[in-house]
């Protein structure tokens, strides 16, 4: 009989563990976490898709995210549970089933989540973005009154953190030959009078593509370049291409920015959409965008005639393409497909940092070509093209201004600013306008 009674309580305990193994319908594998200078990113990776919610808790500071059926037979946890504003976390079995996960804060913010399904490197994943409320990040000026402004080109490595993009033979991947390339394309420009160059990202994090454009357009760059190395099925393609925005894609860009221009989010040239009538904000968004893709056009012709010298290339002509990154309306934008990284032998040369300064070189003298050939008015690079022509500039006398500081803001001499101007003292009329001499003495 008691015999009887332990079998039947043998059934129960297997029948219960069945349940369970029942209802854990996907199994978290790992967490991982990813830290930017704006933002920590938590993945959790999971064999299958699950429902879940992420909420908030106070004194102390965590996030917990609740995965319904899910279960850990044997969860991978970070190496270090201390990266950008986690601290800590935990993960432990909910008593009505399903796991739930804690994550320790330094400080108070609002989560962002969303699953995300499996592509070549990772199964389906659950992400939890950990912004935080910063100040904006102070912006280049378009004139200080003082000197001539620096054309800016924000510089875009593609991919990173748990995202590595397109993955060579060898293991090499397309976010760590990006970032290179684009620090090094960045050290370049900086070192070229009247330029000066932003990077969206400078670590091993992910931004997403829209971030991407915001933190170009922040910065009022001139440019945006978005680094890259494509890949493909058959190992034997290789060369460079280089991309702007479709029509297509800038048509569609176009409604979406039209449809939510109440929020301001969408400037055009500085100018907001959202007090204009539909017609006028549609009539200023099309040039601004037609404009865009003509200069993106051109700058990415010099950068293809440039990379030609360097290398193979995939496609002699731009290409156009529909990609979130490139869809600014007002930043002429363009993607560089540096090497082909399924390629062997381009995945070596990818590694090899002599090549990676040669691409950039090449992506650098593209760019002072096309902005010597098309200066921005009040930059730098507009006198230095003058001068380059023998033509003189122009200036507007503003109140107040002096000839010492005109002089000083276009490194010339007075007395060569008198002589030009045949001026015989130092008073300046406001609206006169002054030739700047060619040379500086």
């Amino acid at each position: 009989m008691r015999s009887l009674h332990w079998i039947k309580a043998c059934f129960v305990v297997v029948a219960a563990l069945q349940a369970a193994t029942a209802t854990a319908a996907a199994d978290l594998q790992e967490i991982r976490l990813w830290a930017s200078p704006d933002s920590t990113r938590v993945v959790l990776d999971l064999s299958a898709p699950v429902s879940y919610s992420v909420f908030t808790l106070s004194d102390p500071e965590r996030i917990v995210i609740d995965l319904e059926q899910a279960g850990a037979d044997s969860v991978r946890l970070p190496a270090s549970a201390v990266v950008g504003i986690v601290s800590g976390v935990r993960v432990a079995a909910r008593d009505n089933g399903g796991l739930r996960v804690v994550l320790d804060l330094t400080t108070r913010v609002e989560p962002k989540s969303f699953l995300t399904p499996p592509n070549e490197t990772y199964g389906h994943r659950l992400v939890v973005d950990l912004g935080l409320q910063q100040a904006q990040r102070p912006v280049k000026v378009a004139n200080d009154g003082n000197s001539q402004r620096d054309v800016v080109v924000a510089i875009d490595a593609g991919h990173g953190g748990e995202d590595p993009g397109a993955i060579g033979k060898s293991g090499t991947r397309e976010k760590t030959v990006a970032l290179a390339i684009a620090r090094k394309l960045a050290e370049r420009i900086n070192a070229e009078p009247g330029m000066r160059a932003v990077l969206t990202r400078d670590g091993d994090y992910f931004v997403q593509f829209r971030e991407r454009i915001k933190r170009a357009h922040d910065q009022k760059a001139d440019l945006f370049v978005s680094v890259h190395a494509d890949a493909f099925v058959n190992r034997s393609v290789r060369g460079s291409s280089v991309y702007v925005l479709s029509t297509r894609r800038a048509s569609s860009e176009a409604v979406r920015i039209l449809a939510d221009r109440e929020n301001a989010a969408d400037l055009i040239g500085g100018v907001s959409l959202d007090d204009k009538s539909d017609v006028l904000a549609s009539v200023l968004l099309d040039l601004s965008q037609n404009a865009s893709i003509s200069a993106s056009r051109d700058a990415a012709t010099r950068v293809l005639e440039e990379l030609d010298r360097v290398g193979q290339l995939k496609k002699s002509e731009v290409q156009h393409a529909s990609l979130i990154v490139l869809t600014s309306p007002d930043v002429p934008s363009m993607l560089v497909e540096t090497a082909y990284i399924s390629n062997p032998e381009e995945e070596r040369r990818l590694r090899d940092p002599d090549y990676q300064s040669r691409l950039a070189g090449a992506m650098h003298a593209g760019l002072r070509r096309y902005f010597h050939d098309n200066p921005p008015p009040g930059t730098r690079i507009a006198m230095l093209a003058a001068r380059e022509r023998g033509q003189a500039m122009r200036h507007v006398v503003s109140p107040g201004e002096t000839l010492v500081a005109i002089a000083a803001r276009y490194a010339v001499t007075q007395d060569a600013l008198r002589r030009q101007n045949r001026l015989d003292g130092g008073q300046l009329t406001a609206g006169t306008i002054l030739e700047i001499p060619v040379s500086g003495t």
